[in-house]
C-alpha cells in the first residue's frame, strides 16, 4: 500500500481510526480470514473506534456489499481495487451505523483514505458511490 503524506493539522483519532480499521480489514481480505482474527491477532489491541468499524463492516457485511453493488454503476465488488472496496465498507458501514457521524464528514474521510492509498481516480469514484448510498440509506423520511 503506497502511503501519501497527510495534510498538517489532519491529526485526528477518528480519521486515525478510520485508516487502522482500512489496514485491519486489507489485511483481513488479502489473507482470506475473518476480520476480527486479524483485530484479535494484533499485539497492540486497536482502539474501541477501530474495532467498532471492523466488527461493523464484518457483522453487516452482506447488507453492506449490497449497497455498494447496487450504487457502484458498471463495477463489480470483485472488479474494485481491494482498498477501495473496503473503504467503501468502512463508510457505508458508517452511513448505516453511525447515524451521529453527519454524511458529509463520512464521505469526506473516505475520500481522503482514497485519495492517500489508492489509485488517482479513487477519490471520485468513492465519492460517487457513497453519496449514492447515503441518498438511499439517510434520505430524510
Amino acid at each position: 500500500m503506497a502511503r501519501r503524506a497527510r495534510p498538517l493539522g489532519a491529526e485526528d483519532e477518528r480519521s486515525d481510526a478510520r485508516e487502522r480499521a482500512l489496514i485491519l480489514l486489507y489485511e483481513a481480505e488479502s489473507k482470506s480470514i475473518a476480520p476480527t482474527d486479524v483485530v484479535d491477532g494484533q499485539v497492540l489491541r486497536p482502539d474501541e473506534l477501530t474495532k467498532s468499524l471492523v466488527v461493523g463492516v464484518q457483522n453487516r457485511g452482506r447488507e453492506i456489499d449490497d449497497l455498494i453493488a447496487s450504487h457502484s454503476k458498471g463495477w463489480t465488488l470483485q472488479r474494485m481495487p481491494t482498498l477501495d472496496r473496503n473503504i467503501l465498507r468502512i463508510g457505508t458501514f458508517e452511513l448505516l451505523g453511525r447515524p451521529d457521524v453527519p454524511v458529509a464528514v463520512i464521505i469526506d474521510e473516505a475520500v481522503e483514505l482514497a485519495k492517500r492509498f489508492s489509485t488517482d481516480d479513487s477519490g471520485k469514484f468513492v465519492n460517487g458511490v457513497l453519496s449514492a448510498v447515503s441518498a438511499k440509506v439517510r434520505a430524510p423520511r
